[in-house]
């Protein structure tokens, strides 16, 4: 299993975060699931690769890197057992039998030297408390000439969910909540900053990519509303809050998503960067 470093993620993933995660793979790959396939791309997995996807979750991308290395592996590395249990229950029910599964902090964690060909993750680089040991370990265990693709947030403003739940300020004291800097969602929204972490730890040929896609949050509103509510830090915040506030708080929510509801579902665009980099071939 290895060291935890990352001791205050740890524990936030292994609690009421990592289990509404968990029960709610589904929902959450629904939101997520556009920005798959430019991951992938990204990353050229090939048939006879051994590929690791940090940050894996539910493990979601794990299984879709596995299908593409179908003579090779994916690992997915992740704190949160619950999110874990998921993931490995998913790909004994869909029959992907060349992913693994193992819980370790990847800014500690022994990955071996030079042991993947790929290194991937969607929305799992950004929770480091000290992100220049996460990229130099993971340097280290891509071979020569391997790949790094992942997804992370872009500028906060960009989002359309966090703009819907703009108005809960007023109601929630929901502080730092999109703040960008610190171990979160938002801390690599720089793209300066994300390259300089790159070439720091001896990456090359580092490209960012804003990409901008929808996810669908819900059946209809009132879905979405609920879905969004019960999520992290707004279900604790609304746990602590009067009966009045509750309610307030779902009225306001429900009144900003509502112009987002399609036939098809509510629909909110999510924007990111797309990073690319390679481990220098020997020459």
């Amino acid at each position: 299993m290895g060291q935890f470093a990352n001791t205050a993620q740890a524990e936030a993933w292994n609690g009421y975060e990592g289990a509404q995660w968990a029960r709610s793979q589904e929902r959450w790959d629904a939101v997520n699931d556009g920005f798959n396939q430019p991951l992938l791309d990204a990353a050229g997995i090939l048939d006879s690769d051994t590929v690791l996807d940090v940050g894996c979750g539910a493990g979601r991308t794990t299984r879709l890197a596995a299908r593409h290395a179908v003579r090779g592996r994916a690992l997915g590395l992740d704190l949160s057992e619950p999110m874990l249990n998921k993931a490995r229950e998913s790909a004994v029910r869909e029959g992907v039998a060349n992913a693994d599964f193992v819980r370790g902090d990847a800014q500690v964690h022994p990955l071996g030297d030079g042991t993947f060909d790929a290194i991937i993750s969607r929305y799992g680089m950004t929770f480091f408390t000290d992100p220049a040991a996460a990229f130099a370990n993971f340097h280290r265990a891509l071979r020569p000439g391997g790949r790094l693709a992942f997804i992370c947030a872009a500028e906060p403003e960009g989002n359309e969910w966090l703009a819907a739940m703009a108005p809960l300020k007023d109601i929630l004291p929901l502080g730092g909540f999109g703040k960008t800097g610190a171990p979160g969602m938002f801390s690599l929204t720089d793209p300066g900053h994300i390259q300089d972490l790159l070439a720091a730890a001896g990456f090359q040929k580092v490209q960012v990519q804003h990409i901008r896609v929808p996810g669908k949050w819900g059946a209809d509103t009132e879905d979405a509303t609920a879905f969004m509510l019960d999520s992290g830090p707004v279900r604790h915040l609304l746990d602590q809050a009067t009966p009045a506030s509750r309610t307030a708080a779902r009225q306001a929510l429900t009144a900003t998503l509502q112009p987002y509801e399609t036939d098809s579902g509510v629909w909110l665009h999510s924007s990111s960067w797309l990073v690319t980099a390679i481990h220098p071939a020997r020459d």
